[in-house]
């Protein structure tokens, strides 16, 4: 009931975020928090124009005369979405400048830590339950690595399982970001949908990687892992792989409902080489825990040949069985970290696992980062001078497949990497060299 030339004059003292949020309130509010007589000051304010169109004195007609246009010849609002453009390209701006070094290892941005602080970035989930109601997870701790950040979220509030429909991994930025102090915790902000995953018979339809004594862990594709407690069959902690490349798209580009989809790659062809397409590809390899790492290392010169294509996959051998001056002992016991505020623990013989291949111009052509686990294989070491079991790790996705052997030697209380061979799908490969394997 409070007039409208109260309330303006009140919107008038706000800043820019608390204008935005009482615009939230209702209809009324939203078009006096949009006023452009308010968001030109804020908007002059921030970026220094070279005329300051509101100081009114006489012999500052010329600058009265601007900012009256400047309020009258534009629609409601309009000076609102400008400030709110500038601020995110200026945002934008300062990250793409720091995502320029590139790491001649990974192929990646040397400074994504710094990058996505710059940006604001965060991770939330959003449950949905069966009676459309959501939940929204917050609280998360982030794991960095050379290629990937992991981010573990757990709570003493997670909502009943059997009343949940799906789970939505988001980036969320804020939509104003003052580099000199930390974002308002419930300022304005948007989300980019980054996967969708369906938790209805979440124990029957997705892949069980581990457990101990409290829980059990389930994998989702792509790069989800959900911890159980065992009595109650009731959601411990989820816990997200991300990985580096096309990390900051992913988070921030996608809108709250739309995946961000990246660009495809265009083709330059090549009618010189006939292999063109099956060699020069480099992998960076990662093998971690929720906070340490077993192995890490880099591999080039990968080649596939015309006659390894097999079933719709081009087959590049990164380390050899027969070859065991190149087999590579892992660092530490495998197992995957994690916590909640009550209980810590560690599930043996599961790890996440990061895929960094590059081709040959250096670029990112398959990455992920995942949870994986170690499976006891039925045969018996082929190598004379080792005795031991061997076990295995296999991951596949829409775009090649990993397989990887591990012997373990009883004596040193270690895993070694015997074999380790990618394959990658002709139709990938097709699309990104123009090529027909």
């Amino acid at each position: 009931s409070m007039p409208p030339e109260t309330l303006m004059k009140i919107f008038s003292y706000l800043d820019a975020a608390s204008l935005l949020s009482v615009g939230c309130v209702n209809k009324h509010f939203y078009q006096l928090a949009s006023d452009n007589g308010i968001w030109l000051k804020i908007y002059s304010r921030c970026f220094q124009p070279k005329r300051t169109i509101w100081k009114l004195k006489s012999e500052q007609t010329e600058t009265v005369s601007v900012g009256c246009a400047a309020l009258h010849d534009t629609k409601p609002g309009y000076w609102k979405k400008e400030y709110i453009f500038k601020q995110i390209a200026s945002v934008k701006t300062r990250v793409i400048r720091l995502l320029r070094p590139i790491n001649p290892y990974t192929g990646l941005p040397c400074k994504n830590k710094e990058a996505m602080k710059a940006s604001g970035l965060s991770w939330i989930l959003v449950l949905k339950d069966k009676n459309g109601k959501e939940h929204v997870m917050e609280k998360a701790k982030l794991s960095f690595k050379d290629t990937s950040v992991t981010v573990l979220w757990h709570s003493t509030d997670w909502p009943c399982l059997d009343i949940l429909s799906s789970l939505k991994l988001f980036g969320v930025t804020p939509l104003l970001l003052d580099q000199g102090r930390a974002p308002i915790k419930n300022g304005p902000r948007r989300r980019s949908l980054i996967a969708e995953y369906h938790l209805a018979n979440l124990t029957e339809s997705s892949v069980a990687i581990g457990a101990n004594k409290l829980v059990q862990l389930f994998s989702l594709n792509p790069g989800l892992l959900v911890g159980l407690w065992k009595e109650k069959n009731e959601i411990a902690f989820v816990m997200a792989g991300l990985h580096y490349h096309q990390l900051l798209e992913r988070s921030t580009l996608g809108s709250a409902t739309v995946q961000y989809a990246p660009p495809p790659n265009k083709p330059v062809l090549d009618d010189i080489d006939p292999e063109y397409g099956l060699h020069d590809y480099n992998l960076h390899f990662d093998m971690h825990g929720e906070s340490c790492t077993y192995l890490c290392g880099t591999f080039r010169s990968l080649f596939c040949r015309k006659g390894d294509i097999e079933n719709g996959y081009l087959k590049l051998t990164v380390l050899s069985v027969k070859d065991n001056k190149k087999h590579l002992p892992l660092s530490g016991t495998l197992g995957l970290s994690w916590e909640t505020e009550v209980f810590k623990g560690k599930v043996k013989n599961c790890y996440m696992m990061n895929v960094t291949l590059l081709e040959g111009n250096g670029k990112p052509f398959w990455c992920f980062s995942a949870p994986v686990y170690l499976e006891r294989s039925s045969k018996s070491s082929s190598l004379y001078d080792c005795v031991g079991p061997i076990y295995t790790t296999d991951y596949a996705d829409s775009e090649g497949k990993v397989c990887v052997e591990f012997l373990w030697l009883e004596e040193t209380k270690e895993y070694f990497i015997v074999s380790l061979v990618l394959y990658i799908s002709t139709k990938k490969v097709n699309n990104w060299y123009g090529t027909n394997y």
